[in-house]
């Protein structure tokens, strides 16, 4: 069993409250070190607390040591270990209150081209808000990668600020890509930027290139895209953004793909069926 944490409660001349020498700081950033790197809940979570803990003492600004000690839970699998999806949670929101120089450090955990660490980056970038629009749409204009850019959408679609209304333009050009993940992860995002942006915020122009490019993605030969279109469509419904004749455009499109019109073709996808079963529920239908 490994030994309790060292506390960082001193007196006078680094005396601690318990008469002992109060730990070095090297020898504290080893035990961080020692428990970040262990596979046991309460061993990271000793970790974690630790860290937080020094960025008290030394502030946030000089913790980009201790930064790449947690990001290293980043690459922990919460499939094969779903007990330490909870640990992961606590690394992601102790990673967010480091400041905004995280902010690049975390976009280049968006090229590592590790699943497990890009999902807990995009994750950290959508928590830390409005600040870190800029920047990933900065970073998804420098790159051509496909695969880097799914995540900067996946993270700009985290983001609960009306600000993300600067991404609708670059998720509806990755709407149409020819990349199906691309494709995929663009026709997701525009429902979770509808969720973000008041519908006074979202100008006309855009709303109306939103719902060509989705009630498009309708005829898409993925079926995870239809249902994806189908969502977001209902997403911005729910949220304000259409008007009573949208409204029953969409309605119209729903009942075509669950058979209730009268060509009764459905569309054989249930996925897809089961979402627009719940958009008719924002229609006012």
């Amino acid at each position: 069993m490994a030994s309790d944490p060292p506390r960082d409660e001193t007196g006078p001349r680094g005396i601690g409250k318990s008469g002992l020498p109060a730990p070095r700081p090297d020898d504290v950033r080893r035990t961080i070190r020692t428990l970040l790197a262990s596979d046991r809940p309460e061993d990271l979570r000793r970790g974690l607390a630790l860290v937080e803990m020094e960025i008290a003492r030394v502030g946030s600004s000089e913790a980009r040591s201790l930064f790449e000690m947690v990001s290293a839970i980043f690459y922990l699998d919460p499939l094969d270990r779903p007990d330490l999806v909870p640990v992961l949670d606590e690394a992601v929101s102790l990673v967010v209150g480091f400041g905004a120089w995280v902010i690049p450090v975390l976009l280049d955990h968006l090229e590592a081209g590790d699943l497990k660490a890009q999902l807990a980056a995009g994750n950290a970038l959508g928590r830390i808000g409005a600040d870190a629009v800029e920047p990933l749409l900065a970073r998804y204009a420098s790159t051509a990668d496909p695969a880097t850019r799914v995540f900067i959408l996946y993270a700009l679609g985290k983001i609960a600020s009306p600000r993300v209304v600067r991404t609708v333009p670059v998720a509806l050009e990755a709407s149409r890509s020819e990349s199906l993940e691309l494709r995929d992860t663009a026709t997701r995002a525009i429902g979770k930027l509808a969720e973000s942006i008041p519908p006074p915020d979202l100008p006309t122009h855009l709303k109306l290139q939103l719902l060509d490019r989705l009630h498009a993605s309708l005829a898409d030969t993925n079926p995870g895209i239809r249902a994806k279109a189908v969502r977001s469509l209902g997403k911005l419904a729910k949220a304000g953004h259409l008007d009573a004749a949208q409204k029953q455009t969409l309605a119209t499109a729903c009942r075509r793909l669950l058979g209730e019109d009268e060509s009764f073709e459905w569309d054989r996808a249930f996925v897809v069926r089961k979402e627009a079963q719940e958009a008719l529920r924002f229609c006012g239908a």
